[in-house]
């Protein structure tokens, strides 16, 4: 059956008028009854409650709990985070059988795999390999801090026990796990091209990373989206991870010059129309905050009185409210428009989801 906000798509492309989107969606209801009927999966209030069980219990274990157990010795804290991966795995195959509980049996399986760092940090810590020419790099609590390269084994290991558990469970959200790891891992292995190994403060060599990074995840969530057309959503997470690594490195650069922070926003602009491109909402939202935010430092700039700023500001806020608008209005006319725009021989770079409208 041909979902609601499909038909709604149809309609705004103008390809029907709402006296037919009316009959068709008639004809619709008369074939499949209500009771019978089925619905696309909604991220409702459900949905939320899982994805925050499962930050919770993440963060928990990665952030608060490791302080008493850190008192229990390396050994133990191994032990208790195999104890809390089987556990959860175990859950999560248990639920995995039920077609309609895949989400939180996906949770499930990604909170097993974020044990995995924990592990190997205990059997560091027990086997006395916790140490780098830096020194002690400090509690499991500090992984979430500051870099080191006494972490790479760390990541490492959660990288590969993502990429073992997404192949045996196809939950796009346990990729969120890898992507992180190999985050960090940039970050520590940048550390070692920089003139002072020990100074883990350079804070312009991590940007640049976070920046780089985020480009080639979103290069890899592309080539995800051309390459596999059907399952699962695996890039997903990856064009959100990617897109943020990558704009956060951008915007916190140290642009002195006026040509620099106008060719900012035009990179902003550009991601609002690469999202049309993708038919990724996530890079229109960055690229509108990155045009108000340049559009906010030129307020700043040529408003110096406070109450014209104020109202400078008010105005840049609305005017994205209004893009917003625009955007959700047109948004499918603007999609299909750039299957004119686009020549035939670089129409393989669109995903399959962006060129059926």
């Amino acid at each position: 059956m041909i979902a609601e906000a499909d038909l709604k798509a149809i309609r705004e492309a103008g390809l029907i008028d709402d006296a037919k989107l009316a009959e068709i969606t008639h004809f619709l209801e008369m074939r499949y009854p209500v009771a019978t009927r089925k619905t696309a999966p909604r991220f409702d209030l459900t949905h939320v409650l899982w994805y925050a069980g499962a930050l919770i219990v993440m963060g928990a274990m990665g952030l608060f709990t490791n302080e008493a157990f850190n008192r229990m010795g390396g050994w133990a804290l191994a032990a208790c985070g195999s104890a809390y991966l089987a556990a959860f795995i175990a859950a999560g195959h248990m639920l995995w059988k039920n077609a309609s509980l895949r989400i939180p049996a996906g949770l499930l399986v990604a909170v097993g795999v974020s044990m995995v760092p924990l592990i190997i940090y205990g059997a560091q810590d027990a086997l006395g390999f916790w140490l780098s020419p830096q020194g002690d790099p400090g509690q499991f609590k500090n992984f979430y801090a500051y870099v080191n390269s006494t972490w790479i084994y760390m990541e490492i290991g959660a990288i590969l026990a993502a990429m073992i558990a997404v192949w045996r469970y196809p939950f796009p959200f346990i990729l969120m796990i890898a992507a992180f790891a190999a985050w960090f891992m940039s970050m520590d292995l940048a550390m070692w091209f920089t003139r002072d190994p020990g100074n883990y403060y350079d804070f312009e060599i991590r940007r640049m990373v976070s920046m780089y990074f985020g480009l080639g995840m979103i290069i890899v969530a592309w080539a995800i989206d051309i390459l596999r057309q059907r399952g699962p959503d695996f890039a997903f997470w990856l064009h959100i991870f990617g897109t943020i690594a990558f704009w956060c490195g951008m915007t916190f650069s140290d642009s002195s010059t006026e040509l620099m922070k106008f060719v900012y926003c035009l990179i902003n602009i550009g991601m609002i129309g690469f999202s049309l491109f993708l038919n990724r909402r996530i890079y229109a939202v960055f690229g509108a905050i990155g045009v108000a935010t340049y559009l906010g430092y030129l307020a700043s700039d040529v408003f110096k009185d406070v109450i014209l700023f104020s109202f400078a500001l008010s105005a840049i806020g609305l005017g994205v409210i209004g893009l917003g608008l625009i955007l959700h209005r047109n948004r499918a006319k603007m999609v299909a428009a750039v299957d004119g725009l686009v020549p035939q021989s670089l129409g393989w770079l669109r995903p399959e989801h962006a060129r059926q409208h």
